[in-house]
């Protein structure tokens, strides 16, 4: 009797998109301490922190804020000058989400369609990464594909079109940065969290995970370069009512890594590809 041949090993699955709807808000210079149970300056936020997910063990990974932007996006601290616009040409998740024909929009307070330009207004460049990365700064045409005024993030909500991409930039009175925390919180809840909730993606049995994370903590917090900060998921593809079990670890590189896991991109660049992934926060 002939012997049946042993099945050959399956191969390693290629990361999957786990969460098409990504939406990644940055808000500015909040310790961990003040936000997390600060109701009084934080009540939406805190809501989301009971009704999602919070990393408790997570650190920026400098001062001042452009470094963290760029270990957001692309793995390196590149600079620590909050002046520099300097466009950058090196492996970042809008190079990778372009080849990939992954959608993507950056959606930025103060500024309009296609904008490269440096501040204006209430807006900051340091706070917009996108526009200093070689992909998108050096060709207008992608730019303007992908920068917009934030007015056109209500107008995608209402009208069932979010990329699988969002980034969003508050200008500097409603990130925390330059007016009080209890702004920032009532913007995020009108502008993000209550049009987000009725869209189908953070329905239940959606794939829609918004995030919200800080820069850096305050100045005087230097912990692992940038001090305790407070990163909050919450949607159907975060768990809901989970606080950090593990000891790990995790900076922006971790967050960078787990986006670009969640949206099916493999090979994070820089120090993500050996970041930790937060994978534990989210719905697999």
């Amino acid at each position: 009797m002939s012997s049946v041949p042993s099945p050959s090993p399956s191969p390693s699955p290629s990361p999957t998109a786990a969460s098409p709807h990504v939406v990644l808000v940055m808000e500015e210079n909040q310790s961990y301490s003040t936000v997390v149970g600060n109701t009084k300056d934080w009540p939406n936020l805190n809501n989301l922190v009971k009704n999602g997910a919070l990393a408790t063990n997570y650190y920026a990974n400098a001062h001042p804020s452009i470094g963290n932007y760029f270990m957001l996006t692309t793995g390196q601290i590149l600079t620590t000058s909050d002046t520099s616009t300097k466009v950058w040409n090196v492996d970042n998740i809008a190079r990778r989400m372009l080849a990939s024909k992954v959608s993507f929009k950056i959606y930025a307070e103060g500024i309009t369609r296609g904008y490269l330009g440096g501040d204006t207004g209430l807006y900051v460049i340091r706070h917009n990464p996108f526009a200093m990365l070689s992909d998108i700064a050096n060709d207008p045409k992608v730019a303007n594909q992908t920068i917009w005024p934030f007015a056109q993030f209500a107008a995608d909500v209402a009208n069932g079109q979010l990329p699988e991409f969002s980034f969003v930039v508050p200008n500097v009175d409603d990130d925390a940065h330059s007016a009080s925390a209890r702004n920032a919180d009532s913007w995020l809840q009108a502008n993000v969290v209550k049009p987000l909730s009725g869209y189908s993606a953070f329905q239940p049995g959606g794939d829609g995970v918004l995030i919200v994370n800080f820069d850096e903590s305050v100045d005087s917090d230097a912990a692992h370069g940038g001090g305790h900060v407070a990163p909050v998921l919450w949607g159907p593809g975060a768990k809901t009512g989970y606080k950090q079990t593990s000891s790990t670890l995790y900076q922006h590189q971790s967050m960078l890594r787990s986006i670009m896991e969640d949206l099916g991109l493999p090979n994070p660049p820089a120090a993500a590809a050996t970041a930790p992934s937060m994978s534990e926060f989210f719905v697999k």
